[in-house]
């Protein structure tokens, strides 16, 4: 009568990892942490060292600079403030944008080195 259940305990006691270092292969908690660490060096980090390098150019503009803006508009920073800067896109034409809309220094009117 209980030869089956008795069967039963016997195989599910013999597949069942026996010390701590099988627990620990054979648990899901492993493959999560090594996703989380692969997300951690694909996503995260180049992200935060993107914002810092962008945070010090910002913190670096200076006068007579030329940037492109996020929206695409290209000129020379006329006067700079802690949270808004006056580019000079054409002569005398000058417009406001915030200074975190920077995207970066544009080399638009720099000339190209190449060498011949």
């Amino acid at each position: 009568m209980f030869e089956g259940i008795a069967y039963a305990q016997a195989a599910a006691a013999a597949g069942s990892p026996q010390g701590l270092f099988d627990q620990i292969i054979t648990s899901p908690v492993l493959p999560i942490a090594f996703i989380f660490v692969v997300m951690y060096f694909l996503l995260l980090r180049p992200q935060t060292k993107k914002a810092n390098e962008h945070q010090k150019m910002l913190a670096a503009l200076k006068r007579n600079d030329e940037v492109v803006t996020t929206g695409g508009l290209i000129g020379r920073i006329h006067e700079l403030g802690d949270k808004l800067v006056t580019l000079e896109i054409a002569p005398n034409v000058r417009v406001r944008v915030e200074r975190s809309q920077i995207a970066s220094l544009s080399g638009y009117g720099k000339p190209s080195k190449q060498s011949s």
